[in-house]
Formats: C-alpha cells, structure tokens, sequence
C-alpha cells in the first residue's frame, strides 16, 4: 500500500501533467490526497468546497500499481476545471487530451477489474447473458435489475436476473 507522501506526489505528478498538456486545472488543490476507508463503489471523488478542492480515492484502489492511481487522480483533477464538475463536452475533451498526451485511459467510469484491483463491492443482484454466459454484478436495485427484458447484452442476448436478496 502507497504511502502518504507517495500518493501525494502522485498527485503532484498528475497535476504538472494536466497543466503541461494546457489543461486549466484549479491552483486550489489541496496537496495531499485523502484516503476513504469506506467507498465500496467508488474509486475516486473529488469534493468542491469554499477553500477549494480535496481529491479523495479508496482505500481498496491503494492496494493498486501507481499507474491505475494516477489514472484515478487524473480523472478526478479534471473535475476541478470550469466547467467539469460533471461528465460534460468538456470535461470529455479535457479527459481525451490526458489520454493521448499520456496514455490514460480516463473515461466516465472505470471498474476495479479493468484497474487490475481485487473487486470488494458487494454484488446484491447478479444478471446473467442467455446467450454467452457473460455475469453482470450489480450492488444497487436498477432498471437493469427490475426489468431485464428492456435490455440485451453486448452479445445480443437476452439477460435475466439470478440473485436477488430477500424481499
């Protein structure tokens, strides 16, 4: 697990790479990054205040390499722009350039498998493809989860829901 100073120098490092790209990042971020010990669905936030802005991550996203901790920070010093407070044209335009420029791949969301982290988030509801067998866990009641037959899976199947906890 990453140290406080090396997470923080990660954040440093991200924050010099948004602003050599021409990426107009806050001057008002605070320096050191906040460890939660409690997200279990989120792997990054960054909270907005009067004072400026705290880049949180989650104690599971740590246990990671520095290179899917950066990604998380960089998606999340892009919220601090004008502007970028959601996933708007901007802040996609702003997450594209970090991409090319140094080879993240920032998008809307991101799954733990894809950062190469152990998945902890609690799976209530899991769906699964008729057709290619592909398991799709879900924490939280959805659409998806309430009626599946709106849906289909990347493949074309049909998807029905597995488990469900008790009524």
């Amino acid at each position: 697990m990453p140290d406080q100073p090396h997470l923080d120098a990660l954040l440093s490092q991200v924050i010099r790479q948004a602003r050599a790209a021409g990426i107009p990042v806050s001057s008002r971020i605070a320096p050191q990054v906040r460890v939660n010990g409690r997200a279990k669905t989120r792997l990054g936030c960054c909270r907005t205040s009067s004072r400026g802005h705290v880049i949180e991550i989650s104690a599971a996203l740590c246990g990671g390499t520095d290179s899917a901790i950066r990604q998380v920070l960089a998606h999340e010093v892009l919220h601090t722009c004008p502007g970028c407070s959601n996933h708007g044209a901007q802040w996609k335009l702003w997450a594209e350039r970090m991409n090319q420029a140094y080879g993240y791949r920032i998008q809307r969301t991101d799954s733990p498998q894809a950062l190469g982290i152990q998945d902890n988030r609690p799976v209530r509801y899991l769906i699964l493809c008729s057709r290619c067998g592909a398991q799709i866990p879900r924490m939280k009641r959805s659409p998806l989860v309430e009626h599946p037959e709106r849906y289909r899976c990347k493949c074309g199947g049909r998807l029905q829901v597995l488990t469900r906890p008790p009524e």
